[in-house]
C-alpha cells in the first residue's frame, strides 16, 4: 500500500533544490582533500597555491606553511570574485590571482575555514580546489613546531 505524502509542494520543491545541492556538493571537487604530503612537496610544484585563510593576528602568533599566501576567509570572496582583477589581486597577496580551474589548495588552523573558503570559491566558478584538512595543526605537529 502507497503512503501519501503529506508535505506542502513548496516544502518538496525546497527538498529536491536541497537534495539536488547536496549531490552537487558530493560529486564536485568541493570534498577532495590535500595531505600532509601534499603539501611538504608544494615548493616543488610552483603551479600549485596553497592559500592560508587564518587572520594576520593568528599567523603572527603561530607562524604559516612555508609557500602560503593568507587571504583571510573574511576576504576570500571578494579576493576571488570576477570583480578583482588579476592586478588588483596581485598588489593585495603578491600573487597573480589564479585561473577557475588553477590547482589552489587551502588551509586554516583545523581544516574547517578552509573548507568555508572552498565552498566560497566553487559558488564563484572555481572548480580545482582542495581542502588540507590537517591544516596548521598537522602540518605544526608534523613539523616539530
Amino acid at each position: 500500500m502507497m503512503k501519501r505524502c503529506l508535505l506542502e509542494p513548496e516544502t518538496l520543491k525546497t527538498f529536491a533544490v536541497s537534495r539536488q545541492n547536496i549531490t552537487k556538493l558530493f560529486s564536485s571537487n568541493k570534498m577532495s582533500i590535500a595531505t600532509y604530503e601534499e603539501v611538504l612537496d608544494l615548493p616543488n610544484h610552483p603551479e600549485k597555491v596553497l592559500i592560508d585563510v587564518r587572520g594576520a593576528d593568528e599567523l603572527a602568533a603561530t607562524g604559516q606553511i612555508p609557500t602560503s599566501i593568507n587571504i583571510p576567509l573574511e576576504q576570500v570572496a571578494k579576493a576571488f570574485s570576477p570583480e578583482t582583477s588579476t592586478e588588483e589581486f596581485s598588489r593585495l597577496y603578491g600573487v597573480p590571482k589564479p585561473n577557475q580551474d588553477h590547482y589552489i589548495i587551502m588551509s586554516c588552523r583545523t581544516g574547517r575555514r578552509s573548507q568555508m573558503a572552498i565552498d566560497t570559491i566553487a559558488d564563484l566558478g572555481y572548480t580545482n580546489a582542495r581542502n588540507y584538512k590537517g591544516s596548521w595543526t598537522e602540518w605544526a605537529a608534523k613539523q616539530g613546531l
